[in-house]
């Protein structure tokens, strides 16, 4: 069984995080996100995930994807990571609503280039 971790293994491991925020996200307000610790958690976990995968890709495949906000993926991670108990619930809960679904598309379309 072939375990190859390349460029394409890392856009689709990102491309299912995006599709699990996405999913979990739907019909939840930002109240609920504060009130449901697990969720919350979940959700912080899959942005996570995403910038870590984000910073395994080649250059290459980034240089040849400009229309993703790299730097902005790896800097949400920073700020989660780091600052955790600080985290602006707003703008998490804006970009999990608005950014997350936007940044899958953007992937999908981007996917065979």
């Amino acid at each position: 069984m072939d375990n190859l971790k390349n460029d394409v293994y890392f856009a689709d491991k990102i491309r299912d995080d995006l599709a699990f925020v996405v999913d979990h996200m739907k019909d939840i307000d930002e109240e609920e996100l504060s009130n449901n610790e697990i969720l919350f958690d979940s959700m912080m976990f899959r942005l996570i995930q995403i910038s870590e995968n984000a910073r395994r890709l080649s250059d290459e495949y980034k240089e040849a994807h400009p229309s993703v906000p790299w730097t902005a993926i790896y800097g949400l991670r920073n700020r989660i990571v780091h600052d955790y108990g600080n985290v602006d619930l707003d703008i998490v809960y804006s970009t999990l609503q608005d950014d997350i679904p936007e940044l899958l598309e953007t992937m999908s379309s981007d996917r065979d280039k």
